[in-house]
């Protein structure tokens, strides 16, 4: 292991930027509360038109109307948490968004199969017919119920792809739009629960309150995931100036465009980006910005980790491109010590590089790459060391590719005061998970960890 470092001072004096009060937001706590609320009207609602439960039949068609309606339910909630609000987005984050739409999602499929079996075996039971010509009855002859059936099919192939191991074998892009499938899967299902459910038949303040619940989600859906990035496009008119070589399969694609101050990107966000070109127009990947965004100028920063990243070395200039966001709470509202370090693994450097330029107080950075060529922008980062002070550690493998191990010692030897700094995280998957463990065995409280993932 190779460590070199820089500017072996490291005050704030280099940053003259008016510093934030630390700020913890009651936003994911109060998100949290108004989903469980909902979930408990959704319960409500069963108990108020529930007279009795007789029988094993009541009791199983009582228990699959319940995990219907919860069904129904966390449909609604999974397409706000990624209908992409920017208040929930910046507030909360888009990993946490996405790890509770991915815990959602398993709960939902659940539900769904729950209730499918319960109904089938409860009406089974009350018509004293067999499972398999129950469930032809219902589909066949019960309005909205093919449709239905069709949209719980469709969740549960969602569920099968959206596995770990499945997701594994298939690019970004194509798990992306196979779960586009969800929309349709929940249009589908959507008729059945008014036509067939028992606690909305007869029930119209029922009926208005499901109608409300997802013509409201609809319509956040389609203006932040589609109606607000058509008219950014149309508006900024953002092209792609030149596109150049940083490390080995390392290339910083520069963009110009009208009113870029507009879109608020803050340092340590990343935006979706979707370059209207051939092969890559029908996609919008995630990339951080790897410096300050200025009125005229944005940058980011992309290793070739697959298809889309590698296509954009061959980027002309001039080529149209769209951006949705900015999004994420990786910045510098997350601090809450006057002391920050800042660990980057590979290219996790891009969104660090602007907060190394941006964060005022003491800032140390621990760079951590394979070789010495592969340290990306790092002209920039001694110069920005060099201006306001700071200490930068890279931390690279030997020639002979033995592995540099991250520990709690290894990290104490470098920031000895390291349990009173909030660490800026962000690198590959095996790397974070290995440098949270020493950061934590290292003394560093849970709540002073920050990590934004891409990971789907």
């Amino acid at each position: 292991m190779t460590t070199t470092s820089t500017s072996p001072l490291y005050a704030g004096q280099g940053t003259r930027r008016r510093r934030r009060r630390p700020h913890r937001s009651a936003v994911p706590f109060l998100t949290q509360l108004a989903i469980w609320a909902g979930a408990a009207a959704v319960l409500a609602l069963w108990w108020s038109d529930t007279t009795s439960v007789v029988g094993p039949a009541g009791w199983l068609t009582g228990a699959g109307r319940i995990t219907g309606l919860l069904a129904g339910y966390a449909c609604a909630v999974l397409l706000a948490l990624m209908a992409r609000v920017p208040f929930l987005d910046h507030s909360i984050g888009s990993d946490r968004l996405a790890r509770w739409h991915a815990l959602g999602g398993r709960c939902t499929v659940s539900l769904a199969l729950t209730h499918t079996l319960l109904i089938i075996w409860g009406y089974s039971l009350t018509s004293h017919a067999g499972v398999i010509s129950q469930t032809s009855t219902l589909v066949f002859h019960y309005p909205d119920l093919l449709k239905g059936t069709i949209g719980f099919l469709l969740f549960l192939a969602t569920g099968v792809i959206s596995a770990r191991a499945a997701r594994r074998r298939m690019s970004y892009e194509t798990w992306h739009y196979l779960h586009f499938a969800t929309y349709l899967a929940i249009f589908l299902s959507f008729g059945h629960q008014l036509s067939n459910g028992a606690d909305f038949v007869g029930n119209r303040l029922a009926q208005v309150a499901w109608y409300a619940l997802f013509l409201g989600i609809a319509a956040l859906v389609a203006w932040f995931r589609f109606v607000v990035p058509v008219r950014r496009g149309l508006r900024h008119r953002m092209r792609v100036t030149a596109v150049c070589p940083e490390t080995p399969g390392v290339v910083s694609v520069h963009l110009t465009g009208d009113r870029l101050d507009e879109l608020g990107g803050e340092p340590g966000q990343f935006l979706r980006w979707r370059f209207i070109t051939p092969g890559l127009w029908w996609t919008a990947n995630p990339y951080s910005l790897s410096a300050p965004a200025h009125p005229r100028h944005l940058r980011i920063t992309v290793k070739a980790a697959g298809g889309h990243s590698a296509s954009l070395a061959r980027l002309k200039p001039g080529t149209r491109v769209w951006a949705e966001g900015p999004y994420g709470s990786f910045t510098a509202n997350r601090r809450t010590s006057p002391k920050v370090l800042l660990l980057a693994g590979g290219v996790g450097i891009t969104p660090l590089r602007t907060l190394f330029e941006t964060l005022p107080g003491q800032v140390t950075l621990v760079y951590r790459a394979r070789t010495v060529e592969d340290l990306a922008l790092r002209g920039e980062i001694d110069a920005i060391a060099a201006h306001r002070r700071a200490r930068v550690h890279y931390v690279v493998d030997h020639p002979a590719g033995s592995s540099s191990s991250l520990t709690a010692q290894s990290l104490h030897s470098l920031i000895p005061d390291l349990a009173a700094h909030d660490v800026y995280l962000c690198g590959p998957p095996g790397m974070t998970q290995a440098a949270t463990e020493a950061l934590r065995d290292a003394g560093v409280p849970s709540r002073r960890i920050h990590h934004e993932s891409f990971a789907f």
